[in-house]
């Protein structure tokens, strides 16, 4: 339960107990002290007087035993001495039966004697000092909890800075110079830590990012040799139809996997997209133009005026995959591409002649479908919308 609290709340509350501890000591100290205190006064009136009163007894001096309301005298033998005390050993003993009254008995030359004196005053004395003393507990604690909340947010202010220009961190790897702006104590070494692990962020970023170049330029070579057979084999007049409908899937195929590539390459860049601004009409039908390459019997509609902001590249490859998915399970009808101020709206008709319904994001799932295009998608910071087979809205930025 303690390790789910703040840190500051910890250390405040651990400041609590040692002051409560510590107040709680010199209460004690002090309540020990004016006990033993007591006591040894008690101790010392009561020698000084058997010591005196025998002295001059010793002497043949006037000598009469005090009894006043403070302190009274005995020999043992005295008819007036009360019962119970006859049977004390020599000593300065306490009363039980009255708090405060101490009672001593000594052997001297002239024989036992017994005196016993009443410091009932100095007992109330020490109940206002032990209310005080309670006080004192209570008002340590609470200063103790208050310094250690104060001491603890400020020795905490630079673990805060510290975490403040961490989430400062750009989301890119970057490499990240916290440590020489923290002292060199536990901040500065975890300061350190978050600086190194940086480090190897940035480095782990570059081998991926060398993966990618050179995967890109590993994966089109054999795209471009499959490609080039596939213009050999679809310019062979020999071929029987079938044999040419193999050649054209094969083809969709080898531009799928261009595109997918390209999809992929253009996802894993670090680098933030430039956005510039694209004449819509003409973007939009080249990129529907080429979704429909191969399928003659689809028609291309394009709505659209003025210009595009995006990144080009991102955002051809990024409408050319979901025009893809409206069209790829039909080999005829129309596709209707229509640009508004913050939207853009995909739709396919078949023909059929059923209602056209708008993409309704209330009830759509986000998301292309594609991992590449989704992560297409966030680059550009496009919202995906599917109402559904035929029907995608793109909220734009």
């Amino acid at each position: 339960m303690m390790s789910t609290l703040p840190l500051r709340r910890r250390v405040a509350l651990a400041f609590m107990a040692l002051g409560f501890i510590l107040s709680t000591l010199f209460a004690a100290a002090a309540i020990f002290i004016t006990e033993d205190y007591e006591h040894v006064i008690a101790s010392e009136i009561l020698h000084g007087q058997a010591d005196d009163y025998a002295l001059r007894t010793a002497n043949h001096l006037p000598a009469t035993l005090p009894q006043t309301q403070r302190l009274s005298g005995y020999r043992m033998d005295d008819p007036a001495l009360p019962r119970q005390r006859a049977t004390l050993k020599p000593g300065v003993h306490e009363d039980p039966d009255n708090d405060g009254v101490h009672i001593g008995v000594f052997d001297t030359a002239v024989g036992r004697l017994m005196f016993e004196i009443d410091l009932s005053d100095i007992e109330r004395l020490e109940q206002h000092l032990n209310m005080f003393l309670a006080a004192l507990i209570i008002l340590g604690t609470a200063v103790a909890t208050w310094l250690g909340w104060l001491l603890a947010g400020s020795a905490l202010k630079p673990l805060r800075t510290l975490a403040a220009h961490v989430d400062a961190l750009a989301v890119t790897p970057a490499p990240s110079h916290l440590a020489d702006n923290t002292a060199n104590d536990e901040v500065g070494q975890l300061a350190r830590a978050i600086d190194g692990y940086q480090a190897r962020m940035v480095e782990a970023d570059a081998r991926e990012q060398t993966f990618f170049a050179d995967a890109s330029h590993e994966l089109r070579s054999p795209l471009s040799v499959i490609q080039g057979v596939v213009d050999v084999m679809r310019d062979t007049p020999s071929a029987t139809p079938a044999a040419q409908a193999r050649v054209q899937r094969l083809e969709r195929g080898v531009r799928d996997m261009r595109h997918l590539l390209e999809a992929m390459l253009s996802s894993a860049r670090r680098a933030t997209p430039v956005t510039e601004a694209i004449p819509a009409e003409a973007f939009l039908r080249s990129a529907g133009e080429e979704a429909l390459a191969g399928k003659e019997d689809i028609r291309l509609q394009v709505n659209a005026s003025g210009d595009l902001m995006a990144a080009a590249q991102e955002a051809r490859l990024l409408i050319l995959g979901l025009a893809q998915k409206l069209v790829q399970a039909h080999v005829s009808g129309q596709l209707t591409l229509t640009l508004a101020p913050d939207q853009l709206d995909m739709a396919f008709d078949d023909g059929s002649g059923a209602p056209l319904e708008a993409a309704q994001s209330a009830r759509a799932d986000t998301g292309t479908g594609s991992a590449l295009m989704d992560r297409l998608a966030v680059r550009q910071g496009w919202q995906v919308a599917f109402s559904d087979a035929t029907h995608i809205r793109v909220q734009l930025k």
